[in-house]
């Protein structure tokens, strides 16, 4: 886990005390609003602080608007984040560290990082949203597992029907929905009321 600021109690070179400067904790919310509806999210900085840092950095670039769902397996997990509506890759900063050992699991409607098999620290704007309990994605078949950073607090519904969209190939990938589905917007938002 990262640190920041001074330790509590040292002194700058007057001799007085310094302060930490504040950092985030708790939830912090962001709604994607998509070509099929509104979700939103609600991601664990106590418990993923790397992830949810690295996916609000993009959310605050709007680096995530105008992307596609470009990944929808039912019974899997719907993926975005990554690529136009055309299938061309967007840019992204560097892989970040893989938290996949921090107690959250790949349950139905978690967000989790996406990653290249083999490289565990590989992560960086795509995402994918699970669409049923995927418990073999937190154990290391390939040196680590995914880590969950997040899940859905509103908009299941919006969920359930983009993992029942037809899929085709398109750009050397397979599992591309027919008709793209578009991530129009993500913004960082409040809490949705219950």
């Amino acid at each position: 886990m990262f640190m920041f600021g001074t330790v509590m109690g040292e002194t700058d070179s007057t001799g007085a005390k310094k302060e930490s400067p504040k950092v985030d904790s708790g939830p912090a919310y962001v709604t994607l609003t998509t070509s099929m509806g509104e979700i939103v999210l609600e991601l664990n900085r106590d418990k993923a602080p790397v992830s949810v840092a690295n996916f609000l950095s993009y959310v605050n670039r709007e680096a995530y608007d105008g992307t596609i769902f470009h990944r929808v397996i039912n019974n899997f997990m719907i993926q975005g984040g990554g690529f136009n509506k055309d299938m061309t890759k967007r840019p992204t900063g560097d892989g970040i560290e893989n938290e996949w050992k921090n107690g959250l699991k790949n349950k139905n409607y978690s967000i989790a990082m996406a990653r290249l098999g083999g490289r565990a620290n590989s992560g960086t704007n795509q995402f994918f949203i699970n669409v049923k309990d995927n418990a073999g994605l937190d154990v290391p078949n390939d040196g680590a597992g995914y880590a969950v950073f997040g899940k859905v607090v509103k908009g299941f519904e919006v969920v359930d029907a983009i993992k029942l969209v037809k899929t085709t190939s398109s750009g050397g990938m397979r599992d591309v929905p027919a008709e793209p589905i578009i991530i129009q917007k993500a913004v960082q938002s409040k809490a949705p009321k219950k």
